[in-house]
């Protein structure tokens, strides 16, 4: 296990301590492990705890069930039950807890088709009700006060693009109780009409044949502070939706726009063909891409915080992704085109080639990266308040040197990932503990948990890293399984349980791993 604490943060570039900073700092402490024994085949991903029974509940996808772990004990980590979801769908994709019911999300056995939502019982687990979802029901969350659940519908294409579903977000109204409960469906059509000003916004729109309403594809949710509206990540849009659930309708799409890497606070290594650790800058632009999203109050206003992964379209009807030496590059913007393209500068990090072509001529005038290395915050209207800038690769760089950029498949693979994504940034979940809210960012690839004080929003704080992993032995066994001693590999899913909802009475942090197919409880520790 490799952990840095808080003596660290002065060596991480764009965090500043806040001025109420608290006089005790967290840290991350592993408590239990529980293993599959499943290797990378989505076996332990979303993750949802219930305060009642003292249980998470842990989504197997490729499996369409639910594993039940008793953590009365977070040491021992034990299943104690599976919800089995295979007769409803193909996968299960999600699952939220909420007041005794757990809803989960289920794909079904054509991912293009409509699929579902169902909710079981906690602590009988009995299935209680099945609610129409949209094409591809990727995440869903119930509501702070329970009254509601909000589905994210992702309407994924084919993979021939020959049939692509409208995005859309399904809003299940509880408020008259399970069995009355009222179903609606929001979706994106009324933006069909004004694809030109949201591409002049930002906006990606760039699907083969798609209408705005098929391009757009919600990811990930969070509730505003006042619970009137939701927020969606538009992964593959570089936007954020958000909706209100009053009036049951998109009110805006927000672009995210792109990180400028030629700047000193944004420098990244581009390469795993430059021998080694080589972080610097580029004249390239980072797109947000985020996959996971959180939200918080902070005097009053909603602040939002993403885990910025990049994703790319790669279907056999469209591929968007290339490497920058397979672009024709503008010799005006880039006189240094041919340096540009060599191995060891940016010649084989991974870009869109959908964007750049300012004026339409055949050659590129600029670059876009897929992801920003980096977790985002951002207010209630979409501007951004704070970026992590450089500072995963450089914590990285500066007490995991050997295993930099790792691939989480597999051991003896650094700087594998820096031309595609880094240490890729996907889960965040938020916790608050004695009137401090920490962030806690799943690192995908390095398969690591990087922990902020947030309670400032335009000043997160560096306060712990903690990476559950072992990098000196082989990730599988002969028989195809995962070996046991990898640790933690490709983080997923995390959950936040404060200290008076925990069996220990201290906060905790729970992570699905869906490569290790390994689930991890984690207590949150001051000093």
């Amino acid at each position: 296990m490799r952990k840095v604490g808080f003596g660290l943060a002065s060596l991480i570039p764009l965090v500043a301590v806040a001025a109420n900073a608290a006089p005790k700092k967290p840290s991350l402490e592993l408590l239990g492990t529980y293993h599959t024994g499943i290797y990378e085949q989505g076996a332990a991903e979303i993750v949802a705890y219930d305060s009642r029974t003292q249980r998470v509940f842990v989504v197997n996808a490729a499996a369409t069930t639910v594993d039940v772990l008793d953590i009365r004990n977070p040491a021992t980590p034990t299943l104690v039950a599976t919800i089995d979801a295979s007769a409803l769908g193909d996968s299960a994709n999600s699952v939220a807890v909420k007041d005794g019911l757990v809803a989960v999300a289920i794909q079904a056995a054509v991912k293009t088709d409509p699929g579902l939502v169902a909710v079981y019982d906690s602590g009988t687990l009995q299935l209680l009700k099945t609610f129409p979802a949209g094409a591809l029901p990727d995440m869903l969350t119930f509501s702070s006060d329970g009254k509601s659940i909000v589905v994210a519908n992702e309407g994924e294409p084919n993979d021939e693009y020959s049939v692509d579903p409208q995005g859309s977000v399904t809003y299940i109204d509880l408020k008259k109780g399970l069995n009355k409960a009222v179903v609606h469906q929001i979706g994106f059509s009324q933006f069909d009409a004004q694809r030109d000003a949201l591409l002049a916004k930002g906006v990606r729109l760039f699907g083969p044949n798609a209408s705005v309403a098929q391009d757009l594809e919600p990811e990930y949710l969070a509730f505003s502070a006042d619970g009137k509206s939701v927020y969606a990540t538009l992964q593959e849009n570089n936007a954020l939706a958000k909706i209100n659930l009053k009036d049951r309708k998109v009110e805006a799409i927000l672009p995210l726009g792109t990180k400028d890497h030629s700047l000193p606070q944004n420098a990244f290594d581009p390469s795993d063909r430059d021998g080694g650790i080589h972080i610097g800058n580029w004249p390239v632009n980072g797109l947000y891409l985020p996959d996971s999203i959180a939200s918080y109050k902070v005097n009053g206003r909603t602040f939002l915080v993403t885990a910025n992964e990049g994703d790319s379209r790669d279907y056999d009807g469209f591929a968007e992704e290339a490497r920058v030496k397979d672009l024709k590059l503008d010799p005006v913007v880039f006189p240094n085109f041919a340096a540009l393209r060599a191995d060891a500068a940016i010649g084989r990090l991974t870009v869109t080639r959908t964007l750049g072509d300012i004026d339409n001529d055949g050659d590129y005038d600029a670059v876009y990266a897929l992801g920003a290395r980096s977790f985002s915050i951002w207010d209630e209207n979409g501007k951004q308040v704070f970026d992590s800038g450089r500072a995963f690769e450089d914590l990285v760089a500066e007490i995991a040197a050997p295993d930099f950029n790792s691939d989480h498949a597999e051991n003896g693979t650094a700087d594998t990932r820096s031309d595609n994504k880094g240490p890729e940034p996907e889960g965040v979940t938020l916790g608050e503990h004695k009137g401090r809210t920490y962030a806690f960012i799943g690192l995908e690839r390095q398969s690591g948990i990087v922990v902020y004080d947030v309670t400032n929003p335009t000043q997160p704080e560096f306060v712990d890293y903690l990476n559950n992993r072992n990098f000196m032995v082989d990730t599988t066994l002969e028989d195809g399984s995962v070996n046991p001693l990898a640790g933690d590999l490709g983080p997923e899913g995390l959950v936040f349980i404060e200290a008076h909802c925990s069996p220990t009475k201290k906060p905790l942090l729970v992570v699905g791993n869906e490569v290790s197919g390994t689930t991890s409880v984690y207590e949150l520790r001051f000093r």
